[in-house]
């Protein structure tokens, strides 16, 4: 009986932290509460009518609004927040906030969090630079009204920084991108991560200085420009004072969301009561847009280099063109050259420490899409082990063994290989990730194909001291000779190989905390149940360690005679899997490689509707050819709009 009851006190305590830990806090986003055409940026204005009538909405509907107090008590193990909590923030200070939205929020006892930015708030009149261009002082919020308000005690000031709301040059090109994240670029070199932490942390403290002395108080709250942060300023907003950092990243927040990154919706002069109710129920659900259906162009940036520059550009430019008129909303873009075609990195389109820079790429085409196109996402299509390293780097030698074998049976992978056993090469490619990181906006990582070991593979002295390690014969032949040492060697190598993507995403966090993962997988390994062993992969473990699995689903590469039912047979095999269809990406070949043709358009287009239709939820194609204009973007355009934004199929 006491066992009894122990369980059931135990399940008791176990359903109560899942429900906590499944609070929802919804941060909503304003900026000016303004019509439109007397806003500065109309797009972000919300009129003073839907401003009251959103209002009314969230009381009439459940919601209670709590401010920074209620949120640090939760989170110290106080008072827990309310059922549909909600706090509402204000960025950059208008001074509209005063006369439009305050007396609107006194009326419901609204609490809020304004973010102010001291340089638009030093001079008493005159003009302010307002990112590029100047306004007046008058329309930003007063220092009697902040002083006013903050007696009044229902508005909390945070800080939005005293000088980082503009863009600083981040390239050879000279893009303009957000100051507190970008390494600035300027007399033919990089700003250094320790140079451009000092830059932040000296302009953050030159803030806190100016609000403390104004308003005899510092702010606790650090409200990044643009909505730009890694981890490095976020400590260093710890560090000055701010733990709680408020950010536009997509989805809900709940108590296992870190209080240095927490989550925001921004309200657009556009959003209705309808928007305002479908993305707090998406949230609820923790259905955040960031994984709504993908429509996915994968992009060789090989194919757009140019050794001249100015036809490189023409080349990124109709490849802009395509992205838009294709209709996708995710691209994932080359950041490595593979110039000979093996597989295998030989250089990167990034400045990093151990490859060689073909050009300083990779910035400026992931920039110029999310500008200049619908693109909601930009992955960083990189690989996890094939790097051909300079010969003379210390790391070059360190590389995956392939016992000889015959071939009968054997599925050769080819792709020249850093030993993901070597401390030395793994060394190495964290630093190029890290360097990856630190160079260029991107919200995901894709891990390329060579994520991947035959049953022959590795044989490095690395990996056979580590298999010793594990228990296993330091043989391969031995590990191949017992189906029991094989299954337990393939497992752990599949385990190994994930664990080393786990920590390299790890280290691009640090500079992008929001990243999402996604890895190719191949399609036999989900078709036949003998193939893990062939590449040490698993569906069910790519499942569990990406957000995304994008599989090769790519008939006239695995030579199936008839490709509707190698693509009818992929997809139920994925169904099987609980939640699967979520989490993967069916990656369709737009080029026949082994007949040297076109896949044709309508084939491409019917393939995408039919995976629709069984409910499938991301597909993506790869190559784009901007060159040839295959595929045809309006074909390709019309078979992605069969679903909409929100996962629903369309007549």
């Amino acid at each position: 009986m006491r066992r009894i009851l122990t369980l059931i006190l135990g399940l008791l305590a176990l359903t109560t932290l899942q429900a906590a830990n499944a609070q929802r806090l919804h941060i909503l986003n304003y900026h000016e509460i303004a019509n439109p055409a007397d806003a500065r940026i109309p797009a972000y204005a919300v009129s003073p009518t839907n401003f009251v009538r959103q209002l009314d909405w969230l009381k009439n509907n459940g919601y209670r609004f709590v401010g920074i107090d209620e949120l640090l008590a939760d989170r110290a193990g106080g008072k827990p927040l309310p059922d549909k909590a909600v706090l509402i923030t204000f960025d950059d200070g208008y001074e509209n906030f005063y006369t439009q939205a305050y007396p609107v929020l006194k009326m419901f006892g609204a609490p809020a969090v304004v973010s102010l930015v001291g340089s638009w708030l030093e001079p008493s009149g005159g003009q302010v630079r307002y990112g590029d261009e100047m306004a007046p002082r008058s329309a930003f919020l007063s220092w009697a009204q902040i002083r006013q308000m903050q007696a009044e005690g229902l508005v909390e000031f945070a800080s939005h920084s005293y000088a980082l709301h503009e863009g600083v040059s981040a390239n050879p090109q000279g893009n303009s991108q957000p100051a507190a994240t970008t390494r600035r670029y300027r007399a033919g070199r990089y700003e250094t991560p320790r140079e451009q932490l000092r830059r932040v942390e000296a302009d953050l403290a030159r803030n806190n200085a100016l609000l403390r002395k104004m308003t005899g108080r510092s702010p606790r709250v650090m409200v990044w420009p643009y909505g730009s942060y890694s981890r490095d300023v976020a400590e260093a907003a710890d560090r000055q004072g701010m733990p709680v950092g408020l950010t536009l990243d997509d989805g809900p927040n709940d108590r296992t969301t870190p209080l240095w990154k927490l989550r925001r919706l921004l309200m657009e002069s556009s959003t209705t009561l309808p928007d305002l109710a479908r993305e707090l129920a998406l949230r609820e659900r923790d259905t955040p847009v960031s994984e709504r259906p993908g429509k996915i162009m994968h992009v060789d940036l090989d194919y757009l280099y140019d050794p001249d520059p100015a036809q490189t550009e023409r080349n990124i430019g109709l490849l802009l063109d395509r992205i838009t008129a294709m209709g996708v909303n995710t691209v994932y873009l080359q950041a490595f050259s593979d110039p000979d075609g093996n597989g295998a990195a030989d250089a990167a389109y990034f400045p990093n420490r151990h490859l060689p820079v073909r050009a300083d790429l990779f910035n400026r085409v992931a920039w110029q899409i999310k500008k200049r196109t619908p693109v909601k996402a930009v992955y960083a299509w990189m690989p996890m082990l094939a790097f051909e390293l300079p010969k003379a780097h210390p790391a070059a030698r360190d590389v995956v063994v392939t016992r000889p074998h015959a071939a009968t049976g054997h599925v050769a992978m080819g792709y020249p290989r850093l030993s993901p056993f070597s401390p030395r090469a793994r060394r190495v490619i964290r630093e190029i990730f890290d360097d990856l990181g630190r160079a260029a906006p991107f919200e995901g990582l894709l891990f390329h194909d060579d994520v991947t070991l035959s049953d022959y593979e590795d044989a490095s002295p690395a990996a056979l001291a580590t298999y010793r390690r594990w228990g296993l014969p330091d043989d391969i032949e031995a590990l191949r000779g017992d189906d029991d040492l094989l299954g337990r060697w393939t497992i752990l190598k599949i385990n190994a190989l994930d664990a080393f993507a786990r920590e390299l995403a790890d280290v691009v966090r640090i500079s992008h905390p929001a990243l999402k993962t996604a890895r190719n997988l191949y399609a036999q390994v989900v078709l036949n149940p003998r193939a893990e062993t062939w590449y040490a992969q698993s569906l069910d473990n790519s499942l569990a360690n990406y957000d995304y699995t994008a599989i090769m689903a790519m008939p006239y590469m695995e030579n199936a005679e008839d490709p509707a039912r190698f693509m009818q047979d992929l997809f139920e095999r994925v169904a099987e899997h609980p939640g699967a269809l979520d989490k993967t990406v069916f990656e369709l070949q737009a080029t026949d490689w082994r007949h040297g043709r076109a896949v044709p358009n309508a084939e491409l287009a019917e393939t995408i509707r039919t995976l629709y239709r069984r409910g499938a939820r991301h597909v993506g194609y790869y190559p784009d050819d901007p060159f040839k204009g295959h595929p045809d973007p309006a074909t390709l355009r019309d078979a992605f709009a069969t679903m909409s934004p929100t996962g629903q199929l369309q007549p």
